[in-house]
């Protein structure tokens, strides 16, 4: 069986975001109480480890000395011109005690479980804290002020690995393009809700990479109401020929919920089968995987969706008859949970489904012409 490692502290519970703000940070603590309560967190083959902050040199390997001065000196409540102009103390990026411990915090643990990957103690890690995508250099943005995602496959790709990084959350992941928009080590595949209805702007099919990276960005943007099936479809066509041709020695892959009906934030209209699915697939390459949280503002959805996530990346989900499916989730809108971890299947409708699959299928065109053939496709 697949070595796994859960990677959380009970320091993640003890520094919140202020109420006033949609990231809620009990998310991590909440999914391994229910992963605890499950049984899926013992076993020879599962196990629990808590992360140690990373050091400000390991910072400092993608981020600016200054912008980590203003960051550190932020979490106090000193602010000034410079740190604004950073992106800090907006209603995304508020200021807060403790904000730049506990970003730290979830740096360290995604580079804490790329080191369990490099050093064969786990085949999976997994670091629900984790995923702050947003993140640049010198710029906090998206609830975002440290970008674990870039510093770990950093580490992965030094270490002389072919990283791929795949993100599943709605929004695009704009800090870790940013980091890699040049390289070819490193491939950046984002399925997302499209820039034009969705925070950050970015991500469009024309965005696929800079000199000797170009190719190796893949954006997928998806329209308002994109359900299951039409998700299916991009992911089959346009995603999954392009992974299975880089072929990678690792994999990072960032699960937000923000995807899924009834996300207060976004406009997707999935059930976290789809995550399962995609997950499972990856799995199935057999590559070392670090997995990490991201969005999700729809609280109890996405605790149900990372401890769906953790079964199946301990491969504990496979068969869709387990008890613990299909119990409940999102019907015809309605996010209550009913019980279990697999939502039912969600009708679609809204008079959409043909201008939704015209889309995905424009972007499907897009990306086999212009992605495509930098992969031999």
């Amino acid at each position: 069986m697949r070595k796994a490692v859960f990677l959380h502290s009970p320091e993640f519970d003890q520094i919140p975001y202020p109420p006033a703000c949609p990231f809620d940070s009990s998310r991590a603590g909440r999914t391994r109480q229910t992963i605890l309560a499950m049984g899926l967190l013992g076993g020879p083959s599962r196990a629990e480890r808590a992360p140690v902050a990373a050091t400000r040199a390991e910072l400092a390997a993608y981020h600016t000395p200054h912008y980590l001065d203003v960051l550190a000196a932020a979490q106090g409540g000193h602010l000034d011109v410079d740190g604004l102009a950073m992106g800090l103390g907006t209603p995304d990026c508020p200021l807060f005690a403790g904000m730049y411990d506990y970003a730290a915090l979830a740096a360290g643990a995604s580079l804490t479980g790329a080191r369990c990957l490099l050093h064969g103690e786990a085949d999976v890690a997994f670091n629900p804290s984790g995923g702050y995508h947003h993140a640049m250099a010198a710029r906090a943005a998206g609830f975002c002020y440290l970008n674990d995602v870039v510093l770990a496959a950093m580490e992965l790709a030094a270490a002389g690995r072919k990283v791929l990084f795949l993100d599943i959350d709605v929004h695009h992941c704009d800090g870790v393009q940013d980091a890699f928009y040049g390289r070819r080590d490193i491939l950046t595949l984002s399925l997302h809700e499209t820039g034009r209805a969705l925070f950050p702007g970015t991500g469009f099919e024309e965005e696929i990479g800079a000199g000797e990276g170009i190719g190796y960005t893949v954006n997928i943007p998806l329209p308002v109401g994109t359900d299951d099936t039409a998700y299916r479809r991009a992911f089959a066509e346009a995603a999954w020929p392009v992974m299975q041709a880089f072929g990678p020695d690792v994999i990072i892959v960032e699960i937000g919920m923000d995807a899924l009906a009834g996300d207060p934030l976004a406009h997707l209209h999935l059930t976290n089968n789809v995550h399962a699915e995609i997950l499972a697939r990856v799995v199935g390459m057999g590559k070392p995987i670090l997995a990490t949280g991201g969005g999700g503002y729809h609280i109890e959805n996405t605790v149900r969706g990372w401890a769906l996530a953790w079964s199946v990346l301990c491969g504990e989900q496979a068969d869709e008859d387990d008890f613990t499916m299909g119990m409940g989730g999102v019907m015809l809108q309605n996010t209550d949970w009913a019980g279990g971890l697999r939502d039912r299947v969600l009708l679609s409708g809204g008079g959409r489904r043909d201008a939704i699959d015209a889309e995905i299928t424009a972007t499907i065109a897009k990306i086999r012409r212009l992605v495509f053939p930098h992969h031999g496709l």
